[in-house]
Formats: C-alpha cells, structure tokens, sequence
C-alpha cells in the first residue's frame, strides 16, 4: 500500500505525523511525503519542517492519499499545483483522506460536493460552502472519501483504514505498537466536554491568519 501525503507551507505536524506513524508502522505500507518539489516544508509553528522527499510527479497514482490541514490550507485552497495531483491522483486512490481543514483542500479539488464530510469542529459548518455535507463525527467516510476531524482524529482515521485494509489484528497490532491508549488528563477535548469559554481562545491558538 503507497501512501502519500502531500505537504504545503503551514500546515499542521500532528495531522501529517499521526497518520504517517501509524501507516508506516504496518507491515507492507510505504508513507512518502511529497510536495511540488523536494525539500522540507515549514509547519504552522515554524519549529518543524518535513521534507517532501518526492514530487507529485513522481508519485501519480497513490493507493491512499492524507491531504493534513493547518492555518495554510487558506493558501492551499488555491494550490493548483496541488488540487491538480489530488483530483488526478483520486481518479485511482483506494481511499482519498483529510484531516482537519485538509477537508476544504479536497472541497476546492471538487471532491466533496454532496458527499459526508468533517473537519475541525471551529469550522465545520464553513464545509457546506463547497458542496459537503458537514457531520460533526470524528472520522467520516463517503465512499473512497474519508475526513477526519481536528488534528489528533487522524491517527484514529488511519487505525480504521488499516483495520479495513490489512485486518482489525494488524490494525491492534500496530495500535499496541504505538501505545495508542488515550488517557487525557481533562475532559475539554471537544466542544461539548469542554467549558464554553474556552472555545475562543483556543480558536486563537490555531491562528487562521
């Protein structure tokens, strides 16, 4: 199973990494990161950058597709470069996937018009602007479509689609590698668990600028 996950300036570490350690944990999966060139890409924060180790050129026909989202997806919408490969790309993708705003990337690709769909809770119902159906759920499939919602949900995304691909004991295998066994320490991990006042501001740590 080729996976790729294409990475723009601004985008959000968690939303690549988390789908990028539990995919290439699996036996028989290969996870690369492309970009319009190689060359490392800076994340949201500025502190990290991962390297596109490849083109989109160089990988036209992925089996899996991780679009990541983050405050740059507010230029990536507009990445013709970009939506090119992923309309094309789809064309042959066992599953085309977001997580968090990487949902308006595939919205702007034509991908999403009267499809399922979710994204970060802040801006789920923005989704109907391009043609989505906007499901306040943690990770929606549509068909080959599938969105996860903020950053974290993508690794739970990518435990299910190992668990479709390569089996539920595969998937367990590689979730018990990880040790994924969420314990958070508060109840604040949505909006209906969490203080209201807190909304605002953690909007603000986003910085969709």
């Amino acid at each position: 199973m080729q996976v790729a996950i294409p990475l723009y300036p601004r985008f959000t570490a968690l939303d690549a990494v988390g789908p990028y350690t539990v995919m290439a944990f699996t036996p028989g999966w290969t996870v690369t990161f492309v970009g319009a060139e190689t060359g490392p890409v800076l994340d949201d924060k500025g502190g990290l950058s991962l390297v596109a180790a490849a083109t989109y050129a160089d990988l036209p026909r992925p089996d899996v597709i991780v679009v990541p989202g983050g405050p740059g997806t507010l230029q990536a919408v507009f990445d013709e470069p970009l939506l090119n490969w992923v309309r094309e790309a789809h064309e042959h993708t066992r599953w085309t996937t977001s997580v968090c705003s990487g949902s308006f990337v595939l919205g702007a690709a034509g991908l999403l018009k009267g499809r399922d769909a979710t994204t970060h809770w802040g801006w789920l119902e923005q989704l109907s602007g391009v043609g989505a159906r906007p499901v306040g759920e943690r990770v929606v499939t549509d068909g080959r479509i599938v969105t996860a919602a903020g950053v974290s949900a993508g690794i739970d995304m990518a435990l299910s689609l190992v668990g479709e691909a390569a089996g539920e004991t595969t998937a367990q295998t590689v979730q018990l590698a990880i040790e994924y066994a969420p314990e958070p320490p508060f109840q604040a991990g949505t909006p209906k668990t969490a203080p209201p006042e807190l909304a605002e501001p953690a909007l603000g740590l986003i910085d969709f600028e």
